[in-house]
């Protein structure tokens, strides 16, 4: 007979790392943690001394879980999408390392720009890539879950990989460069400085704003001209711009009446800010804290850039 104590300790030290893997997979954390109840429920029904390596079942429970997920969303799109997804991926948005909550966050996050690219992947090739090349997964645990070879596996994780390294999905690691760039980018578009705005972004600047399902698939900008003209237009003396940490990189957190209405991600490369993502769903952005931390003065400005359709 298990003991569901020892059972109900030993799931709990594998619950982030599957709740991580749950949202690299899924770039929902919600559908993440549905996935990692799922796992729990059936370990309820699996005689849990049987099982010589938990942590690994586990991982295969939540990557199923997900793998279905995934081809639903796959059957749901009626033709593929090039850098726009249905939705944007939630983002973890953290004001401060320094407790342990934010730090928890901050260790769950992941590029949004490289969340956005493992959406534009197959459910196959997604999962093959987040386990083996994000989490070590062996290639011959990863093949039983797909279904396939781990010869076939392999090739799945090496067309992902590709694509991957096709995108710019990383801002670049100088934290401090990156906070100078996205303040700059504020401070042009308050001054509506059309110049210094080019300035601030890479030529071919990517910003995609989701407002949610009511507002239909994610708003997409291209280009320098398009996207500074836009965050022109958007200056709104009444929004508050306030520094975060989203998914780890330099972003904001946009309030307006002490009400949270768009979370900001960018992804700045050489200097020059490559993507932008803005999220204004209000049901998702609920949990985001509209009040600051203890300490941390505002932040005044108005908003470069809304999300959904203006």
């Amino acid at each position: 007979m298990q003991d569901d104590d020892v059972i109900t300790r030993r799931f709990e030290e594998h619950r982030s790392e599957l709740r991580s893997v749950a949202y690299r997979m899924l770039g929902s954390a919600t559908e993440a943690d549905d996935a990692v109840q799922e796992a729990w429920l059936r370990l309820q029904r699996t005689d849990a001394t049987d099982l010589d390596n938990l942590g690994a079942w586990l991982t295969t429970v939540v990557s199923r879980v997900c793998l279905n997920v995934l081809r639903a969303r796959a059957v749901r799109r009626a033709e593929p999408l090039d850098d726009v997804v249905e939705r944007l991926p939630d983002m973890v948005v953290s004001f401060d390392v320094d407790g342990p909550a934010d730090a928890a966050a901050l260790a769950d996050s992941v590029g949004l720009a490289l969340l956005v690219v493992l959406d534009s992947l197959t459910p196959a090739e997604r999962l093959a890539f987040v386990l083996h090349d994000m989490f070590g997964v062996p290639f011959d645990e990863i093949a039983p879950v797909l279904e396939r070879s781990e010869a076939a596996t392999r090739q799945l994780a090496s067309r992902a990989r590709r694509r991957v390294r096709g995108a710019p999905v990383t801002s670049d690691r100088d934290l401090g460069r990156q906070r100078e760039v996205v303040d700059a980018f504020f401070a042009a578009a308050r001054d509506g400085d059309f110049d210094r705005l080019v300035g601030v972004l890479h030529p071919d600047v990517v910003v995609r704003a989701d407002a949610g399902p009511r507002a239909g698939l994610p708003v997409v900008v291209r280009g320098a001209a398009g996207v500074a003209a836009r965050a022109s237009s958007f200056a709104d003396p009444a929004r508050v711009v306030v520094p975060a940490l989203v998914n780890g990189d330099a972003g904001v957190v946009i309030t307006k009446a002490d009400r949270v209405v768009t979370v900001m991600a960018f992804t700045v490369v050489d200097g020059r800010i490559v993507e932008i993502d803005s999220l204004a769903d209000p049901e998702r952005l609920a949990s985001v804290p509209a009040a600051l931390p203890t300490g941390r003065p505002d932040t005044a400005g108005p908003t470069g850039l809304a999300g959904g359709r203006g």
